[in-house]
């Protein structure tokens, strides 16, 4: 059995809960077994993660699981894999997951793999790849114990229509001894989350100020895209943390990412490199950022920007 934690936020599930399941199925088919989604708290929504490959869907709706406590949700995910004799746990590599996995491995003995990009090969064993170094070179491990963990990196299995809707099953476990309390909870609402997004324009500290933001806002509108940010950005408070990403903000492997203004920095290349399309528009020549750059272009910032946003809609109005 292979069993998937599916995120959920209030009953809605983001992309990579369906990525996950989808992920999970391919390899419950390649095990010849089946592929349980477990979902924790508001399940109404839940039966649809048959259609991306789950044959059932388990939820603990209890009110002791309302705030996300990792110690609690790894004493769960622990019983309900026994119970149902799961050899194989996937959770998606966010932020939620990676503070699961630990302590999964942990409790079960099993081994782990984070951020995994591809499904694993299973001659002569059980091998998982994921990027390495920045994601300068692929790196492929065996994982030899009874119980397996994987971590699934966004966007790099889409969601898949594998079935039908399932009915979902009411499960019960013992609610641990949480040591997290909330007192307040801040959400982002109203742009799809950085590691969800297919689309990404960012900037860095070329642009000067927060006052020409702006023209950035304006391109990512034109083309649907999320907007981030490099650290020294978020540091000086230009633009907000949770834009930030690289090594030590989201990381992120977006379809398209535009770079504007951002040098390329070793730090902020670790947390965006798998981007599947990378363009950057700098008018420093030498940035290292063109060395891994699909498309450059040499040139002002607020020259090109503004005209790119401008090309965009008069094409999009010719092919609406």
């Amino acid at each position: 059995m292979v069993l998937v934690f599916a995120e959920n936020n209030a009953g809605k599930f983001k992309k990579a809960a369906f990525e996950a399941v989808s992920y999970g199925k391919k390899i419950a088919n390649q095990l010849s077994c089946d592929c349980a989604a477990l979902v924790i708290g508001d399940a109404s929504s839940a039966g649809e993660l048959g259609v991306y490959g789950a044959d059932k869907v388990l939820n603990i709706n209890d009110a002791s699981f309302a705030d996300f406590d990792a110690q609690n949700y790894v004493a769960a995910i622990a019983e309900v894999s026994n119970n149902i004799g799961a050899k194989l746990i996937i959770v998606s590599h966010s932020s939620t997951g990676r503070s699961l996995v630990g302590g999964l491995a942990a409790r079960m003995n099993a081994a782990v793999i984070s951020g995994a990009n591809a499904l694993p090969t299973l001659d002569d064993g059980f091998h998982v790849s994921k990027n390495v170094f920045s994601g300068k070179g692929i790196a492929n491990f065996s994982l030899n114990t009874d119980v397996k963990i994987i971590s699934l990196m966004g966007n790099s299995i889409q969601p898949e229509n594998m079935g039908a809707e399932v009915s979902v099953e009411h499960v019960s476990v013992a609610p641990g001894n949480g040591r997290v309390k909330v007192v307040e909870r801040k959400t982002v609402s109203g742009t799809v989350p950085l590691p969800e997004a297919e689309l990404v324009v960012s900037a860095g500290r070329g642009m000067g100020g927060p006052d020409k933001w702006g023209i950035i806002d304006d391109l990512a509108n034109s083309i649907g895209a999320t907007t981030a940010c490099s650290r020294p950005v978020a540091d000086t408070g230009w633009r907000p943390h949770h834009e930030h990403v690289g090594q030590t903000g989201v990381a992120i492997r977006p379809n398209l990412y535009i770079a504007i203004g951002i040098s390329g920095a070793i730090q902020h290349l670790a947390g965006v490199s798998s981007s599947k399309t990378i363009v950057v528009i700098n008018k420093d020549a030498d940035a290292p950022f063109f060395k891994n750059a699909d498309y450059g272009v040499v040139a002002d910032l607020f020259d090109v920007v503004p005209k790119l946003t401008e090309a965009i809609k008069a094409f999009k109005a010719v092919n609406a």
